[in-house]
């Protein structure tokens, strides 16, 4: 096999059922699954469930079920169930309850232990339930280690221990070595950082009296293996049970959420040399889904969304499509229902559903349903589109899915600007130019199936009946690089669903326009339909306005202000200085990488003591809550906004 590609996600910890963030993960791997077989690639595609452990056991005994019975209703009938509803196309979904995972455990246990890297001693330190590790005092933030509810507890106990800090000297070597080992970059400085210094061995087993629920040491019947040397193992023992080791591992990426980045990032590689096994591919790690706020989602915060309401309401693709198109892996990223009703209309009933319907009812109305035939591909819309996959390929390899997909829909919009400058309408009435227009219909169509193809990772139904509508079938993405695929001749359905029906109605905390400043200026009246409108402007008085679009490079809290952030952006030629009065609907670390709208003319003003020098834009719902404005596209910072 030429080209291989074989992706994972972080396996689920069966503790609970699954959240947007267990969805995201999954999405996100389930386009890059798709995308490299639509590219050629020979492509496995394994998902699964974590099922051991000391928060599995107190949980279970808390629904008073035992251990098994309980992940057994959860992996299955929560997140597999969930996933299947959800079209993600995993090859394989493993359980670290199966066979095949304990045995493969055990051997690799086993080997490491008998090579001299495994050792029996006493310990005490800081425990984290939560995480079911041991931390350090560094970890920890204002007592707690993100991510945990409570406080880790004073454990003193004897465990086998795995000589980690052994191979970190070769682990910042490989790390130093590869640069694109870990992504985006930002996660890969934070493992460097924690390199720099000694890491410590780990504790790789449980006293069993303590913790009855995990996999036995195969030398030591009282002791379990410790869930995170148990857990990262499944990425290879599916592949052993399979027997596709070989072909497939060394062309493994991981896809992970931020908040596991150490286990992934130092635990395993350093498993891994020490059992005698090459190393992974590529980690590629996301920053966490965030509430339109900017705040944690939590059912206790009351803003957490549920997926498959979601996926109820608005379908398999809707939710794809926006995840991927609004959020970056690099930071955390702000989603709610909004974003997808939006999208829907936006770029999925406006730009594609709607080029569909018009080109299909004018090969109906003018040449009889039936595919004409073209003249040629001399044209500025022909070249776009064969070109558009080499532009699109090094976005997704870059993990850049959102800029990807603009890059598509910008041709789809193209082609919509074709359809209106060419005006077939008009056509249709000169007989003599029944080339011209036949020449025309058949350029959209040819448009459409690229595009379809291209956005088919993203949207794996409406993709396939975008050219259903067409009497087109499936393709590849090779074929998306030759012109005039689609064969003439071919007659189109009479009748075709709509691709993407309109919602009307945003969702009751849809937002809108306003400023995100303090306040600083007087509240302006709100005029009656009866009033005059005294209020309005000249074009002149807003050409003397500057919008420029801005990224937040470093965010604060005010030293004096609990309401205000003091943010710092690069608006292209220069950085400086902004205060805003979004404190209460973000964290400054949400904040980081975002682009903004920034008004770049405004005089500037000192605000507690601290001097801002401008004023970002933001929308507020019908809650009251600030949402910051960022611009559609990935426009580079000092962007003119008009």
């Amino acid at each position: 096999m030429s080209k291989v590609f074989y992706i994972t996600t972080a396996i689920d910890y069966a503790n609970a059922a699954p959240h947007i963030g267990h969805v995201y993960e999954k999405i996100l791997a389930d386009f890059l699954a798709r995308w490299h077989r639509l590219d050629g690639y020979q492509t496995y595609f394994l998902t699964g469930t974590d099922e051991h452990g000391e928060k599995i056991a107190r949980a279970a005994a808390k629904a008073g079920k035992s251990p098994k019975e309980f992940v057994d209703e959860l992996s299955e009938g929560s997140f597999r169930a969930l996933y299947d509803r959800l079209q993600i196309s995993y090859d394989d979904f493993i359980r670290t309850t199966q066979e095949r995972h304990k045995k493969y455990v055990q051997q690799v246990l086993q080997r490491v232990y008998e090579a001299g890297d495994i050792y029996y001693a006493e310990y005490e330190g800081l425990y984290s339930v939560g995480a079911e590790r041991f931390v350090t005092e560094k970890e920890l933030v204002d007592g707690v280690l993100p991510g945990d509810s409570e406080p880790p507890v004073l454990r003193r106990e004897a465990n086998y221990f795995f000589r980690m800090e052994k191979y970190r000297p070769w682990l910042l070597e490989h790390l130093q070595q590869n640069p694109e080992f870990i992504q985006p970059v930002g996660y890969r400085n934070e493992v460097l950082e924690m390199l720099k210094e000694p890491i410590g061995d780990l504790s790789i087993s449980r006293p069993k009296e303590r913790v009855p629920w995990g996999i036995p040491i195969p030398w030591d019947e009282n002791h379990v293996t410790y869930v995170w040397f148990d857990a990262l193992l499944n990425y290879v023992s599916a592949l052993v049970s399979k027997g596709i080791f070989e072909p497939y591992w060394r062309h493994c990426w991981h896809v992970i959420g931020k908040d596991i980045l150490k286990p992934h990032a130092v635990f395993w590689p350093t498993m891994l040399k020490a059992a005698g096994l090459p190393l992974y591919e590529k980690l590629v790690v996301h920053g966490h889904i965030l509430a339109l706020d900017g705040r944690k989602m939590g059912k206790s915060l009351g803003n957490a969304i549920d997926p498959a309401e979601m996926l109820e309401k608005y379908g398999v693709d809707a939710l794809h499509y926006a995840l991927l198109r609004d959020t970056t892996l690099a930071a955390d990223s702000p989603f709610g229902e909004p974003v997808i009703v939006s999208r829907l209309n936006s770029d999925l009933a406006n730009d594609l559903g709607n080029l569909l319907s018009r080109v299909r009812t004018m090969l109906l109305k003018y040449c009889g349903g039936v595919l004409p035939e073209p003249s040629g591909a001399d044209s500025d819309i022909a070249r776009e589109g064969v070109s558009l996959a080499a532009k699109v390929r090094p976005l997704i390899r870059e993990l850049r899915f959102n800029l990807a997909l603009e890059e598509i829909l910008q041709y789809v919009r193209s082609l919509n600007k074709y359809v209106n400058d060419q005006k077939p309408w008009e056509l249709a009435r000169d007989d003599s130019r029944k080339k011209t227009l036949e020449e025309v219909l058949y350029t959209v169509v040819e448009g459409l199936r690229i595009a379809s193809v291209l956005l088919e990772a993203a949207l794996p139904n409406k993709a396939k009946e975008l050219r259903s509508g067409l009497g087109l079938g499936d393709f590849t993405l090779a074929q998306t690089e030759t012109w005039g695929l689609s064969p003439a001749g071919t007659r189109i359905p009479e009748e075709a669903p709509i691709l993407f029906p309109k919602l009307e109605a945003m969702p009751q905390n849809a937002q809108r326009p306003t400023s995100s400043a303090p306040d600083t200026t007087a509240t302006k009246p709100t005029a009656s339909s009866h009033e005059p409108h005294s209020s309005l402007i000249t074009i002149d008085d807003f050409a003397k306005v500057e919008l420029r679009v801005a990224e937040v490079i470093k965010a604060e809290k005010h030293p004096k202000a609990d309401k205000l952030l003091v943010l710092t952006l690069n608006v292209g030629d220069h950085t400086r200085q902004v205060v805003s009065g979004i404190a209460q609907f973000y964290t400054p670390q949400s904040l980081v990488g975002k682009k903004l709208v920034l008004v770049a003319n405004l005089k500037p003003a000192t605000l507690r003591g601290v001097e801002s020098q401008g004023m970002i834009l933001a929308g507020e719902d019908a809650q009251g809550r600030i949402v910051v404005v960022t611009p559609e596209a990935d426009l580079p910072p000092g962007a003119k906004v008009r």
